[in-house]
């Protein structure tokens, strides 16, 4: 959860203006955001976006053009000036790994600690392979572990030297789609019995919301929204957002009040009030889960398309060639191609912009 608007906010990290890039070209530009102790932070966008140049900027891999990035109240990086990324006791796994191939599981995760004794460092060690359920393979090697096993071993080993704050670049990217999702949770679980902060750097929308407490959805080097995933989904703050965000498409509209959009499929009321003149053109979003079967609608698109997926189905309607939607129906409701299918809109909360062009 997010700290109260009405309580003074002590941030573990806070990200002011930031802008930074390679060679003389910015690739991230004027970008703030903040993260409380304990909070989970995700950085999400398409390729390109500039994910993964923040999180070399907050590990100190880059040097910042303009802003500052602030640990614990402590200034970190400003333009021409930067702590060392090994004094800023911030721990990295990488999307590789990046495991010693001819140390032992327990001589990885304990390679970055040279304060203890040796039975001190065999007992830290022997502990966090316990959290992350890879006790039993502490004297094996990398090469004999699973890729699953691989990136438990790599948070292991970050969390070692008790680092402030956690950077997890694309870390389950090379897995299989059921183990990243069971590992993404794992990775969760263990980062909040133990307190500890992270920034999450991800393509993956469905990973960011099941991991993360706060995210940012980035376009171009720019943030365009910081939230949490309820809002980015229900209340987005632009059109880039609403579309980037889960399933859905635009339909196009016409203003009929504040909270009243008169359709194709309808009049829908919505829990939002705009300030558009009454007539203005808009496209509003409608996602699955905002059309439900309605025997007795008189709305009856036709199938164009469908794909089963088991406990449900998911339609492509289409109401002429300018609206077309799609539905998410429990898959004993079984139409065909071609059917027109009685349903209406139940849109609890009404997403619409402007109409461009």
């Amino acid at each position: 959860m997010s700290p109260s608007a009405d309580l003074p906010v002590d941030w573990l990290l806070e990200v002011n203006n930031l802008s930074c890039g390679y060679g003389n070209g910015s690739v991230v530009k004027d970008v703030s955001f903040s993260l409380s102790h304990g909070d989970i932070g995700c950085l999400l966008g398409p390729s390109g976006c500039g994910k993964s140049t923040i999180l070399r900027a907050l590990a100190g891999f880059l040097p910042l053009s303009a802003g500052e990035i602030r640990l614990q109240s402590q200034s970190i990086s400003l333009p021409g000036r930067m702590v060392a990324p090994e004094k800023r006791r911030i721990g990295m796994v990488f999307q590789d790994y990046a495991l010693f191939p001819h140390l032992t599981i327990a001589d990885n995760v304990g390679f970055g600690l040279h304060k203890e004794n040796r039975s001190e460092k065999r007992q830290k060690v022997m502990e966090l392979l316990a959290l992350v359920h890879l006790q039993d393979l502490a004297d094996n090697y990398p090469h004999e572990l699973s890729g699953g096993q691989q990136q438990r071993v790599a948070l292991a080993r970050a969390l070692a030297p008790e680092p402030t704050l956690i950077l997890l670049d694309e870390p389950f990217s090379n897995l299989d789609t059921d183990l990243r999702r069971r590992l993404s949770l794992d990775v969760r679980d263990i980062l909040k019995t133990l307190g500890i902060s992270a920034i999450l750097v991800t393509h993956d929308q469905q990973e960011a919301f099941a991991m993360c407490d706060q995210v940012a959805v980035l376009k171009d080097g720019s943030i365009q929204q910081w939230d949490v995933p309820y809002n980015l989904y229900h209340e987005p703050a632009n059109r880039f957002v609403a579309g980037f965000v889960g399933q859905g498409g635009f339909i196009p509209g016409k203003a009929l009040g504040p909270d009243t959009i008169e359709s194709e499929l309808g009049i829908i009321h919505g829990n939002r009030a705009y300030k558009w003149p009454q007539g203005t053109l808009v496209d509003v979003l409608i996602r699955p889960d905002d059309i439900v079967y309605d025997a007795d609608s008189d709305l009856k698109p036709k199938v164009v398309e469908k794909t089963f997926a088991g406990t449900s189905t998911l339609y492509r309607f289409r109401c002429s060639e300018d609206t077309e939607f799609e539905a998410l129906f429990r898959s004993h409701l079984d139409f065909y191609l071609g059917e027109n299918v009685p349903v209406r809109v139940e849109a609890d909360h009404l997403i619409a912009f402007e109409r461009t062009a």
